[in-house]
């Protein structure tokens, strides 16, 4: 005969405001083998666990069930608590009468009786709940951040601060990401150069960080506090190890490519350093610029070099490491402005998007930061347009958040650098930051003119000759209820944030969930905001969603501190819900192998069945399902327990 006491919690009024939680418990206390029922308001609170802890004394109780949220909440908050009173953490069934009744049913009636079927369903199950034994695994102390934005170079300086080792892969020849691209940041206008730079160099002067440019993970394997990655060190053909950045090479170099780092503004030469304060401070061959490369002749960076750095005949090289845990940090791409072609972009080149006019700005950037258009004039009116592909269900839906505060960023430098007239053009200002609110006024104070409403078009055909050579923009003023056009020189697009191209193909090498816009998904959106449901994994920056610069910086922060609670531990308790295959009848299908998200199951073709890796079993239960043998069972999930939950359910 088993013991079961059942503890129903009012969650404030999430679960009471529908659900009649004192008969809840009361019809608890008549069910067979339940000694013990209450309730209480709060019972993940310390009183509610002490409530718990007692009754499993006085009462003597060997099951516990605790009707309360979902147990991706409290479920480890429950376990503790019972395991400090001398039971079995696994002899635990949580009912989630929040998120599966009272959050879901209008009914106060049907929800009280829904939740009555589910407890009568769990004291079923929970007569047949078997004590569990925990297993533990080493780890490995390394850590790995993929990404290397000021939001990874934060994470990787914090952790090697701790004194961990860290690997920083970046895809691109060198450090910085689209800050590195910035003039300056907004509200306080501080040089984006001066305070990255700094934090650039630390990365490379630390010894616990193993900067890996130009490189990408190309295999992921293993589990959390043991991952082997492989990584695909891309051809450089430059020897890394014999340069001293003398750039001889980059001088004789006749080969042309387009500038990613200008953002295709200027052509740049085939042998570069994508500017001047990149780390490292060694270049690359663009092999699809390089003069050598498509005709088989040239090689005068070759014969320039000092070093015999010049290698033509390097190829991708392969390396395996290993880490306890990973920092996800690949951060954004903007939005493609050209399929939207009400605003001319790519058709007009007056119009820009909001990283061309950084690059204008910097000093560094292709015209030495003085604002020149294309056709070589200096606009002496310009129109900022706030919202392109954002707040739009056809494109984008969410708010990208820094839109507003960088279109004003941009106001305020073309108001300083061309004393011009500038518009914006927006929907509604949003700034909720530190400092935000305050530069806004500041640019109402500049005479920067402000008009409430969306662009609906950009053209260069007008009736008006005295807007001859201008481009024209179309907007409903929503604050006077008037149409307007609005001759400029210079059109500013400010698009919207979307995750990177690669996104998806991170997302499969690290098996991290995607929302539907493609960012990738956190495990619990308040509690767990930089966790993944991949156990050792974690995301941080605008990869995860748009994000400001403090936000990304905060992040992580945040995810390294997450990565430490792990790499800090010698050992690793893993949880001990798996399933477990019976070789006996196992046939060989694999039909386990393609169904479970996490890889644990392993064909093993020399036994011709299937073994499951424990350490990355989550206890989902879909090999189990689709096992056509029955030969998998899911510890605290086994088909005798489900089926008797089934059967409580039923009765009811």
């Amino acid at each position: 005969m088993s013991r079961i006491g059942v503890f129903v919690c009012h969650c404030g009024l999430n679960i009471a405001k529908t659900v009649r939680v004192s008969e809840l418990a009361e019809f608890a206390g008549t069910l067979p083998d339940v000694v013990v029922a209450a309730d209480y308001k709060f019972m993940c609170s310390t009183p509610g666990q002490e409530l718990i802890q007692n009754d499993i004394k006085k009462y003597n109780l060997d099951r516990v069930i605790v009707a309360a949220c979902s147990p991706l909440m409290h479920e480890k908050t429950f376990r503790k608590v019972i395991a400090n009173a001398g039971l079995n953490q696994y002899l635990l069934s949580i009912v989630n009468v929040r998120e599966q009744d009272a959050w879901v049913t209008d009914s106060e009636d049907e929800a009280t009786a829904k939740a009555k079927a589910l407890i009568n369903g769990a004291v079923y199950r929970a007569r047949l709940l078997q004590p569990l034994t925990a297993r533990f695994i080493d780890v490995n102390s390394d850590v790995m951040v993929v990404g290397g934005g000021i939001t990874g170079i934060q994470a990787a300086l914090e952790l090697a601060e701790t004194g961990k080792k860290v690997y920083l892969v970046e895809r691109n020849s060198t450090i910085g990401g689209h800050m590195a691209q910035f003039d300056k940041t907004f509200p306080t206008l501080d040089c984006s150069a001066c305070i990255l730079t700094p934090k650039m160099d630390a990365v490379l002067q630390n010894p616990r960080i193993e900067l890996m440019t130009y490189c990408e993970v190309e295999e992921v394997k293993g589990f959390v506090g043991n991952f082997d990655v492989k990584i695909r060190q891309k051809a450089r053909y430059v020897d890394h190890s014999k340069c001293n950045a003398c750039l001889a090479c980059t001088e004789k170099c006749p080969g042309r490519g387009t500038s990613e780092w200008d953002e295709g503004l200027v052509k740049r030469k085939a042998i570069y350093i994508p500017f001047p304060q990149a780390v490292p401070q060694k270049p690359v061959i663009d092999r699809n610029a390089c003069t050598y490369f498509k005709k088989g002749k040239c090689r005068l960076c070759e014969k320039a070099c000092g070093q015999s750095a010049i290698a033509f005949d390097q190829e991708d090289t392969f390396r395996e490491i290993k880490v306890g845990a990973v920092i996800v940090a690949t951060g954004y791409d903007l939005m493609d402005t050209k399929p939207l072609v009400q605003y001319g972009y790519g058709k007009y080149p007056g119009v820009y998007h909001a990283l061309e006019i950084e690059r204008l700005f910097n000093s560094a950037g292709p015209t030495g930061g003085k604002v020149v258009m294309r056709d070589g004039r200096e606009p002496q009116s310009i129109a900022i347009l706030h919202c392109i592909g954002s707040r739009d269900k056809n494109h984008c839906e969410y708010c990208s958040r820094v839109c507003c505060m960088y279109s004003l960023k941009f106001a305020h430098l073309l108001k300083e650098k061309t004393h011009g007239d500038v518009y914006q053009l927006y929907i509604d200002m949003r700034a909720p930051g530190k400092g935000y609110e305050e530069f806004y006024n500041r640019l109402v104070e500049e005479d920067v003119k402000f008009i409430r409403g969306k662009a609906a078009r950009v053209t260069d055909k007008t009736d008006n000759p005295d807007f001859a050579g201008k481009l024209v923009v179309e907007v409903d003023d929503t604050l006077t209820g008037r149409f307007a056009t609005i001759p400029v020189d210079m059109v500013v697009l400010s698009p919207a944030m979307k995750p990177r191209t690669d996104a998806k193909e991170m997302a499969r090498l690290f098996n991290l969930s995607t929302d539907k816009y493609g960012f990738f998904m956190e495990k619990h959106p308040k509690l767990a905001p930089l966790s993944t449901m991949t156990e050792g994994v974690f995301i941080a920056g605008a990869c995860q969603g748009p994000k400001d610069i403090p936000d990304s910086v905060a992040q992580g922060t945040g995810a390294a501190a997450e990565a430490l609670t792990i790499v800090v531990k010698d050992r690793l308790e893993l949880e001990a819900a798996t399933a477990i295959v019976n070789p006996a009848s196992c046939c060989g299908c694999q039909s386990c192998v393609r169904v479970c998200p996490y890889g644990a199951p392993v064909f093993n073709r020399e036994k011709n069945v299937s073994e499951i890796n424990e350490a990355l079993c989550k206890g989902c239960g879909l090999c189990a399902a689709s096992c056509p043998a029955s030969a998998i069972f899911t510890r605290h999930f086994t088909n005798d327990q489900v089926m008797a939950e089934m059967e409580g359910l039923m009765e009811f």
